[in-house]
């Protein structure tokens, strides 16, 4: 979990206050999800969100939400059903309604303390 934080606070963050998700999109992953797509401004990162491989969507969202306790349990998420050592891009198991409703009380102003308030 470190090491992904780390990795993923690498990126250089806008200093927007605003969260926002740019775009999302039904999609596959990409054939080789180690190169950067040209879609990803710099101090964002792409997840695909979803519980299984058929019901996936791709997000592009602020690196500012690693800073916040219920991405970070969304991370945990991750962790847990996938591993620290996952490569290529990140995938979160969580509901896409779950995660919308992250992202919104986000933009907000709401910080919601676990995933719990949300569902």
């Amino acid at each position: 979990m470190k090491k992904l934080m780390r990795r993923l606070s690498r990126v250089r963050v806008n200093h927007s206050t605003q969260y926002s998700m740019l775009r999302s999109e039904a999609s596959d992953p990409p054939a080789d999800p180690t190169k950067r797509r040209p879609d990803v401004p710099e101090g964002h990162f792409p997840v695909y969100v979803g519980m299984d491989q058929t019901s996936t969507r791709r997000f592009i969202v602020s690196a500012e939400l690693l800073r916040r306790p219920i991405f970070v349990e969304l991370l945990n998420r991750s962790a847990q059903e996938y591993g620290y050592e996952q490569r290529g891009v990140l995938r979160i198991p969580i509901n896409i309604v779950v995660f919308e409703r992250v992202l919104e009380s986000l933009r907000q102003g709401r910080d919601p303390s676990s995933l719990d308030e949300l569902i």
